[in-house]
């Protein structure tokens, strides 16, 4: 005997056993299936039975945990948010800050180059593209530099000034910037009626011999021949303060916030110039704007979610329809939402403007279950007790809903792990988390207990809103038509065996998939502009895709028109000729008399514009050629004799680092130069290369050195700790699914899940690229909620088509469309609501949120609405049986065929027989 297929191949005992397996596969998968549907019917039958208890105990819960919002705090650092929490450049910084602990090079150099301290800068330029050094211009700065010079910051019994707070030279005077004393050479030289005085440019000299780098302080720069300035048209100045305890630094940042406005008052008596103020606490301030610029907006979009929730259960049937339940559903988010937020308060977390975008993840999961409960509420027969209805919607729609909320707890919490590199991604994944939880919970008790209470208003045929007894048709004859059409209700007793399962038709939606769009979409001449349309789709994706580009500027996550962002653009257009001042630390003692040491240390830091007096001195040497078989002794004392007797090198101790040994000889343990990098516009990518590059030389040299610049903190692994939650969140998300593949019915389900998911983040991200969004910390959080809000919203559907048999394909996506189709609709024009304020904030950061979240739910609906309905059409499964073939040579031949309701015995006895 043997087994023939319907693929009319020849099978052996092999094939019979492996046909058993799959059967057995099947029916465990139906039993498990089966098993779970039946916990959930239990679950929703005890909920039905104690609805007081299970309505009453989340808002206590809520309540509770709300109270601790009297812990409420913000959190202050923005570099331990967004700055990668493992990075190497933070080791860097520790090892530069062991070898030179006193930083002083800030009267020569842009910025710190160490740790970012407390500071206020100022960037002067005007409307009419003036040229700064000209006598009213320099007049005005140097103004100006007298007034904020003489800033009184007021505490109990004394006045601090900026000459207490500044940071000393080794004269102990204030260290300010060398373009101050340019300014002031440059007005004493117009005021002798010299005109030998000429400023170059990036470097130039002072009175006293030092030679000075303005590439930072001078912008817009044109030159002469032979690098002299003949006009700038931008000026930064930059004053350092000293924060060495907690009442220096308190005084240091209220004069922060005294500079910005004596620059600002400074402006309105002085129009026709324009000032961009700076301090150390701008970034932050600016950051947690965006919280404060938010709260309208948020308010706004709340009523309107409100508003389109409510109209979106309600229906012409008074006593059916269902408003309540709009509202109750957007309150138990609520609930669950306020009860993450009381957690994290007592646990000691802190608040930041990230946070903004966890109310919409929970808006777009907690709304579609609610919306899936309602929809498989209507799908009962209302001769049914209240008890049993929500036992038959926990038992349809329960599973669905806890599959998915299982997706976003895997795939959140992997974001919350300590693989997670990036803080602010990691905790706003932990907050979803405990807020997604509590979600779950609410909506099995508190919605479900609200169905409870308006499925009783339903059966004992009052009205959904006033809870008022619906008369009879003929009692409402009576009354006006305005009191007929606010009563309108259809009785059981008025409707028949066949009309009974369309009485919420009247439902628009409803009306409107059933009617219409299921009939369109799976029309013939519809299908192909379908298809055409997704292959456009997929090629702008595409185009989008290939150019991917990360974002770690700071400007991107900030309220605009603040300080910040008006301070970065003039910077990126004045000032971005040259890149941030580089430290190049030697780290060991290294024979510095030795010319081939001298040649590869030059060597390293060929291209750059080096700015350092150990540079200077190494060329000094060469031009000397002293080096040529000078002792090490000999070499080191010279170096000691030159700071004290040289004027040129006065300020060179600062980058040398001596030992004295047992013997009483010096030896050099540690140096530094620093350097600057011509750049073009795109400065930041060009100086991430640039520290790729160094850190790659650093590795080969024969020098052991370093590079470091507070920048460096942010940019360093940035790209690859960005990208890791999603990375780790579709794994895991992979994982789930294959291992999820037992608790559904047909594993085909998440197959096709899969590539769903995989073609919406693929068009999200290309789309949102073509929309100039960059892969920063907020848009990476938004790919990994869209991949939940994708399963949300399509498991159901195809999991209804999957499961289908008999008829056809297109009768399927029909029914799958009819019945999940309107919870899908209904939250996404809830949703889609409820961000269109959004778009209106003035902030970077929700200007972020905004575009991903957008263009998920918007790339979501098509493919639930179109690609998935039409493709479905004509994909497997297929829904039609195969008929048995006749075979002359053997009657005994069988067919494999899906088995929905058939005893395994029988299944084993016919394999058996064969």
């Amino acid at each position: 005997m043997v087994l023939r297929g319907p693929w009319g191949s020849r099978g052996g005992p092999g094939a019979a056993l492996a046909l058993l397996r799959a059967l057995r596969t099947r029916m465990l998968r139906q039993v498990l299936h089966r098993g779970l549907g039946t916990s959930f019917s239990r679950l929703g039958h005890f909920v039905a039975s104690h609805p007081v208890f299970f309505a009453s105990a989340p808002v206590l819960i809520s309540i509770l945990l709300g109270a601790s919002f009297s812990r409420y705090q913000v959190e202050e650092s923005v570099e331990h948010l967004l700055a990668p929490t493992h990075s190497l450049a933070k080791i860097e910084r520790n090892l530069v800050d062991s070898l030179f602990p006193v930083n002083r090079s800030k009267h020569r150099l842009y910025s710190d180059l160490q740790t970012p301290g407390r500071y206020g800068r100022v960037i002067i330029t005007s409307f009419r593209k003036a040229n700064m050094l000209d006598q009213h211009h320099t007049d005005l700065i140097l103004k100006l530099h007298s007034a904020v010079t003489r800033i009184q910051v007021q505490r109990p019994g004394f006045n601090y000034t900026f000459a207490h707070i500044c940071i000393l030279n080794n004269d102990k005077t204030c260290i300010v910037d060398d373009i101050v004393h340019v300014l002031e050479e440059l007005k004493a030289a117009r005021s002798s009626n010299r005109t030998n005085f000429a400023i170059t440019y990036p470097i130039t000299h002072l009175k006293d011999g030092r030679e000075v780098y303005n590439g930072h302080q001078l912008g817009g720069v044109t030159v002469h021949s032979k690098d002299r300035v003949k006009s700038a048209e931008a000026i930064q100045l930059t004053y350092y303060l000293q924060a060495i305890n907690s009442l220096n630094d308190m005084v240091a940042e209220k004069w922060e916030s005294i500079f910005c406005d004596t620059v600002e008052l400074f402006q309105k008596s002085n129009r026709k110039v324009k000032m961009y103020p700076f301090t150390s606490s701008s970034l932050k301030e600016d950051f947690q704007k965006t919280s404060r610029v938010s709260e309208r907006y948020l308010i706004t979009s709340l009523v309107l979610v409100v508003t389109l929730a409510i109209l979106c259960c309600s229906m012409q049937d008074c006593v059916r329809s269902k408003p309540w339940l709009g509202l109750l559903g957007l309150l138990t988010v609520t609930l669950a939402t306020l009860t993450a937020a009381g957690i994290i308060n007592l646990t000691g977390g802190k608040y930041n403007s990230t946070f903004l975008g966890i109310p919409f993840v929970m808006l777009g999961h907690g709304l579609y279950g609610t919306f899936e409960m309602l929809s498989s509420w209507r799908k009962t027969r209302e001769d049914q007790h209240v008890k049993e209805r929500t036992a038959a919607v926990f038992a349809d729609s329960m599973l669905s809903f806890s599959l998915t909320t299982a997706m976003y707890l895997v795939t959140f919490g992997i974001g919350a792990s300590p693989f997670t590199n990036i803080e602010a991604a990691r905790i706003f994944c932990c907050n979803s988390c405990i807020a997604i939880f509590f979600n779950y919970l609410y909506v099995l008790s508190f919605y479900g207990s609200s169905l409870v209470f308006t499925g009783y208003i339903e059966n004992n045929y009052q009205h959904s809103i006033f809870c008022r007894k619906v008369p009879k048709p003929e009692v409402l004859q009576e009354k006006p038509a305005w009191y007929r059409f606010l009563l309108t209700a259809r009785f059981s007793e008025d409707t028949t065996d066949s009309e009974e399962t369309n009485t919420y038709e009247s439902h628009l939606l409803v009306w409107f998939l059933k009617r219409y769009y299921c009939d369109w979409i799976t029309n013939t001449y519809v299908k192909p502009f379908v298809v055409l349309f997704y292959l456009v789709y997929i090629s702008f994706a595409l185009m989008g895709y290939l150019q991917v580009s990360e974002g770690s500027d700071l400007s991107n996550i900030v309220a605009t028109a603040t300080r910040t962002i008006e301070y970065t653009t003039a910077q990126q257009k004045y000032f971005s000729n040259y890149s941030p001042v580089i430290g190049f630390y030697i780290y060991e003692s290294i024979e510095y008399w030795n010319t081939s040491v001298q040649e590869d240390v030059l060597e390293y830091t060929k291209g750059f514009v080096r700015i350092s007096w150990f540079e200077s001195y190494l060329n000094y040497l060469r031009k000397l050629n002293i080096s040529t078989g000078l002792p090490k002794k000999n070499f080191t004392d010279m170096l000691r004799n030159s700071f004290l007797k040289a004027p040129q090198f006065a300020h060179f101790s600062e980058d040398i680092i001596f030992s004295k040994k047992y013997n009483n000889e010096v030896d050099v343990v540690a140096s530094r130069m620093f350097l600057v990098a011509k750049t073009m516009e795109t400065k930041r990518e060009e100086l991430y290369d640039l520290l790729e590059t160094l850190r790659k030389l650093s590795l080969t040299s024969k020098v052991k050195f370093i590079v470091f610049n507070p920048s460096f903190v942010y940019m360093d692994r940035y790209a690859s700790s960005v990208g890791a939650p999603l990375q780790n969140s579709c794994i895991s998300a992979l994982f789930l699914l294959f291992f999820s593949a037992f608790l559904v019915a047909d594993s085909l389900i998440n197959v096709w899940l899969t590539l769903t998911v995989a073609s919406v983040e693929f068009g999200v991200i290309g789309f949102m690229t073509l929309w100039k969004v960059e892969l920063d910390c907020i848009s990476v959080l938004c790919l990994i909620y869209g991949i939940n809000y994708t399963i949300d919203n399509c498991a159901p559907l195809l999991s209804t088509f999957v499961l289908g048999k008999e008829f056809t394909r297109t009768k399927w996506v029909k029914n799958a469309l009819e019945v999940h189709g309107v919870a899908i609709l209904q939250s996404y024009l809830c949703y889609i609501v409820g961000l269109i304020p959004l778009a209106a904030v003035p902030s970077n950061l929700t200007r972020t949120l905004f575009r991903c979240l957008f263009l998920i739910a918007l790339v979501t609906f098509f493919h639930c609405f179109a690609i998935l309905p039409v493709i479905l059409t004509f994909l497997p499964p297929s829904k039609k049986k195969r008929k048995e073939k006749k075979n002359p040579e053997n009657r005994e031949e069988i067919e494999c065929v899906e088995m929905v309701d058939m005893d395994s015995t029988r299944v084993v006895d016919q394999i058996t027989t064969v």
